[in-house]
């Protein structure tokens, strides 16, 4: 959501003539665009706003601060910070451009307001030319207040995006050449929720017959919300791929509940089960906080087997980050940060095992793979994601871009699967 709403703001720069570079030290104007979902992040912002600090003043260059940092400390950043030029949250990004206009004029901008779905949310990249997959913004915010989580307090309540507004961008975006495009929201299976607009799985339908657009993904889902509709979008809508995130958090039922999940992990199970009796190879990943306040070695077993019975594609695993003003914050039964990240450690080996395991299976297997970028691993290779979500690295050319193609996997990695290509397979999905 960050790397979109960054993408957004270049292209607001861009209408008015500015370019944008990656070198800090020649640049007129930097902006951060902060996280605060974890305390490490906040750590390196105020690390990086230190040197930043010193540029500005060799420079003169004009910097501004932007996302949740910026609202979450909206009463003291200026304080903090004194020498920032502006500062906007979420849902001010919109104002970018004219922030940085007053800054030239020594004017300084700082809004934190939130204005719902009318402004930010319908600010388009613009910059999806030559793209071959995108994000789109469907809705912001989330209602359920997780006793860990800042993000009710940073990106507000859920707002929705009309189904209209959204399926024209899509089909824009189509014209331009992309193929995939990403959904975001915080909590996307309660898009429209309560509205009288198109439930999420009925968004599906509707940009499953959009010409051009080969794959759809979403992120991210709430088990609570998991709809049977939803599940049944799986293996009938074509263009559907064939993955979910779907953040477990915690093993235990007494975590769960300190969480403020709203869900048991038997129910957890049970919406596993149902999208794998749907789809059999659905791709399942899910996020997972290790030493939440007052988890037991035993509480961490009951995690340990959850991820042992059902194998999951991957897993982001932390240790619990408190954040400020989350319910979460003041729990008694703090673990002792040498056991959390013992926990962590051994979470995070054995869930590599499980995904070296799910990759080697494809060993011999032909996949569909959409043709994303030059391989990191070398100039001589091409790169790609099947409907599964893995990458795929594979020797190509750059005329492959955007082409769907069909490559043999010979070799399944921890993080990455080798292929040999087979033919291409034009604009036909695969």
């Amino acid at each position: 959501m960050n790397e979109h709403d960054t993408e957004k703001m270049a292209c607001l720069l861009s209408s008015k003539g500015m370019d944008r570079i990656d070198d800090v030290n020649s640049a007129d104007v930097v902006i951060v665009n902060t996280c605060c979902i974890r305390e490490k992040a906040e750590q390196k912002f105020y690390s990086l706003m230190g040197r930043l600090r010193k540029i500005k003043k060799r420079r003169g260059t004009i910097l501004g601060v932007t996302g949740c940092i910026a609202q979450q400390e909206k009463d003291s950043i200026g304080e903090k910070l004194p020498f920032i030029d502006f500062s906007l949250g979420p849902s001010s990004i919109h104002r970018i451009a004219e922030a940085v206009d007053q800054a030239t004029r020594n004017d300084h901008l700082f809004d934190f307001s939130d204005n719902g779905c009318a402004d930010s949310l319908l600010v388009e990249p613009g910059n999806a030319n030559r793209k071959i997959k995108t994000h789109v913004t469907i809705m912001k915010g989330c209602n359920n207040f997780c006793s860990y989580c800042v993000v009710p307090y940073v990106r507000g309540r859920e707002v929705s995006r009309e189904s209209s507004d959204i399926l024209r961008e899509i089909t824009s975006l189509s014209k331009l050449g992309v193929k995939e495009v990403i959904l975001l929201g915080q909590n996307v299976n309660s898009y429209n929720k309560g509205r009288d607009d198109l439930s999420f799985p009925e968004l599906l339908k509707r940009i499953n017959d959009i010409g051009g657009i080969e794959r759809i993904r979403f992120i991210t889902s709430h088990p609570m919300d998991l709809s049977q509709e939803l599940v049944e979008c799986f293996g009938s809508l074509s263009k559907l791929c064939e993955s979910i995130h779907l953040p477990f958090q915690a093993g235990s039922d007494s975590i769960l509940k300190q969480m403020n999940r709203r869900y048991t992990i038997e129910e957890y199970r049970k919406k596993v089960t149902l999208l794998r009796e749907r789809c059999a190879d659905i791709a399942i990943t899910a996020d997972c906080i290790v030493a939440f306040p007052g988890e037991s070695e035993e509480d961490f077993a009951m995690t340990m087997g959850l991820v042992n019975d059902i194998r999951f594609d991957g897993l982001f695993s932390f240790v619990y980050s408190p954040r400020k003003n989350t319910a979460a914050a003041t729990l008694p039964g703090t673990v002792p940060r040498e056991v959390a990240f013992e926990r962590l450690a051994r979470l995070q080996k054995f869930q590599k095992s499980i995904t070296l395991e799910h990759n080697k299976a494809m060993e011999g297997k032909v996949a569909g793979v959409l043709v994303e970028d030059w391989s990191k691993n070398s100039r001589e290779e091409m790169a790609g994601r099947t409907r599964t979500n893995k990458i795929v690295n594979f020797k190509g050319s750059s005329d492959m871009l955007g082409s769907l193609v069909e490559v043999e996997i010979v070799k399944g990695y921890a993080n990455s699967l080798k292929g040999e290509i087979r033919k291409s397979i034009g604009g036909h999905t695969c």
